[in-house]
């Protein structure tokens, strides 16, 4: 295993010194799950909830999630995004989330993309407990990254 980057030699935390990096396109691509009833998906989707459009609000929660990263993950760089793009989608038992988020800049956009899946997840959850308590927040992962000196990966 490969020395943790966020620790420095005396073992203390500390934010990557980026200055060296080239700058590159960088893209990363999250997603997750928000596991319901039959009954509260459908209401998810009919636009009639109590608070309002699920999908259309929790879409616009994550976007802005992720351009608020630097500021709730202590030891990321805030970052100049040029893309953030959240879906909420109808699935099998309930609503996947996928976030792409994409910059032109020395450090990658992991962290955005999973931050806005996060975010967005727990905006539908908020939106939707009224009608069902019992949703499980399910899946949350990076699927794939693009750019940077580690170059590309997906998940299998």
């Amino acid at each position: 295993m490969s020395r943790l980057t966020h620790i420095d030699e005396t073992g203390r935390a500390h934010m990557v010194d980026v200055s060296d990096k080239a700058v590159t396109t960088r893209e990363a691509v999250a997603e997750g799950f928000v596991r319901m009833t039959p009954e509260t998906l459908a209401l998810a989707l009919s636009g009639d909830a109590k608070k309002g459009d699920v999908r259309a609000t929790a879409e616009i929660a994550g976007i802005m999630a992720a351009k608020r990263t630097s500021e709730l993950i202590p030891l990321c760089h805030p970052l100049m995004l040029s893309k953030v793009e959240v879906r909420v989608a109808e699935a099998e038992g309930g609503l996947s989330v996928t976030a792409r988020v994409r910059t032109s800049g020395q450090t990658g956009v992991e962290m955005e993309a999973l931050t806005a899946v996060s975010v967005t997840c727990l905006t539908i959850y908020d939106m939707l407990k009224a009608a069902e308590k019992g949703m499980v927040i399910e899946a949350v992962r990076l699927t794939a990254k693009s750019g940077g000196a580690s170059g590309d990966w997906s998940a299998a």
